[in-house]
């Protein structure tokens, strides 16, 4: 089914310690907050790997984003319900066979605290 101007499209996800510690095996980002549990035995996550949310929705609609734009508002910790959601601003087909889109997201903790925002845009393939 395809998307349309006005949809919103949720995705949810909890962030483990494992989900932390591999994330800093791939990217390299081994920052002491990272590495470190806090008072509570919690990891603060890396940006990036928070960043995977609204990647995740626009890999399950075949986007070839060309440009994407975050604004890091909080952080966020493992054990942390984080759910994004991504709202469809332009849909439209192409002369190409390919279709135009922008997108804007927003993600929240389990306390409906804001963490995340921004947008991406580009074509689905």
């Amino acid at each position: 089914m395809p998307l349309k101007v006005g949809d919103i499209i949720t995705f949810e996800r909890i962030f483990t310690v494992r989900d932390v510690e591999l994330f800093s095996e791939v990217s390299g980002d081994e920052g002491i907050h990272h590495i470190i549990p806090d008072e509570q035995g919690r990891l603060v996550v890396q940006g990036l790997l928070t960043a995977t949310l609204p990647t995740k929705v626009g890999g399950d609609h075949n986007v070839l984003a060309r440009n994407m734009n975050f604004e890091f508002l909080r952080p966020v910790f493992t054990g942390d319900t984080i759910i994004c959601e991504v709202t469809i601003e332009k849909y439209e087909r192409q002369e190409n066979n390919r279709t135009a889109i922008i997108a804007s997201f927003l993600c929240k903790n389990q306390n409906e605290k804001e963490v995340l925002k921004g947008d991406f845009s580009r074509v689905i393939l």
